[in-house]
């Protein structure tokens, strides 16, 4: 994890548990006499990423329907830890693409970095969700959500021509169908020998979870939008979470003719993930 991280360090849940009292059911103690809760447990990681937005950002009201979503906090502030060191600048400007109903970049990009925040997300019920969330915590006002109306598009309808961006976030979809993310699902729960009747312990609705082709896809066609957007953007950079998927990825931005391609390596625990970033500036 990154040195900067402050979710390095093993979880104060007496702390949590007094700011967020519903987490207390999911925490236990492990055979090493370790308190943690069920990663595995879809409303243990809410419960969870709840106490932690309270505790460490001010985030008096976060919520995402059942069917949504969940992300590991830690990892997507580590991708935004590099991305402050990529763009070594106080102030950003930031576009999430995928906001998704858990708003996690913007909140985590606001409140730790104070960036300024815009964020896409191509459901509308999710994007109601979020705009719930910027409601309800005034400290989160100045977030700006757009609506892609086009499925087919990434970046398209949503940077306008007077736009300037520092950076575009984005952890695109990483399966290719339904049936390609069940079947990973349930090799990593039993991996991990773990029996829960739900297995999708961070969640996710198709939109967030499949696109046709996987994230190789996803990416090569944001990088082919990337181009009409070259003089209003510094970096493009997207989640990769499949290693063997960079070879053709790298070969798709290539095509565009950027002046550099970057690919940072992140791990948090036992997991391995990287971003990749290019800029034609």
């Amino acid at each position: 994890m990154h040195p900067k991280n402050p979710f390095n360090k093993d979880y104060n849940f007496e702390k949590l548990i007094a700011v967020h009292p519903a987490l207390k059911p999911f925490v236990f103690e492990n055979e090493h006499g370790n308190k943690t809760v069920k990663f595995a447990n879809h409303e243990a990681v809410k419960a969870l990423n709840t106490a932690l937005l309270k505790t460490h950002y001010g985030i008096t009201y976060w919520n995402i329907p059942e069917d949504n979503l969940c992300p590991p906090i830690p990892g997507r502030l580590d991708y935004l830890l590099h991305i402050a060191e990529l763009i070594p600048k106080i102030e950003i400007h930031l576009l999430d693409i995928g906001t998704g109903a858990n708003l996690i970049y913007p909140i985590l990009a606001s409140r730790h970095f104070n960036w300024q925040c815009t964020a896409s997300e191509v459901n509308q019920d999710s994007l109601s969700n979020a705009q719930e969330i910027i409601d309800k915590n005034p400290d989160l006002k100045d977030i700006e959500l757009r609506h892609q109306q086009f499925k087919s598009h990434i970046l398209e309808h949503i940077i306008q021509p007077t736009d300037v961006f520092d950076v575009v976030v984005c952890n695109p979809p990483f399966f290719k169908n339904r049936t390609d993310a069940e079947q990973s699902n349930r090799r990593k729960f039993k991996n991990l020998e773990l029996s829960e009747e739900k297995t999708q312990n961070f969640g996710g609705l198709s939109n967030e979870l499949w696109y046709k082709g996987g994230e190789a896809a996803f990416v090569q066609k944001m990088a082919e939008e990337s181009l009409q957007f070259k003089d209003q953007v510094q970096w493009f950079t997207a989640v990769i979470s499949q290693k063997e998927n960079l070879k053709n990825i790298k070969r798709a931005i290539n095509k565009t003719k950027p002046s550099e391609v970057k690919i940072v390596e992140m791990e948090q625990g036992n997991k391995q993930s990287r971003f990749i970033a290019w800029t034609f500036k």
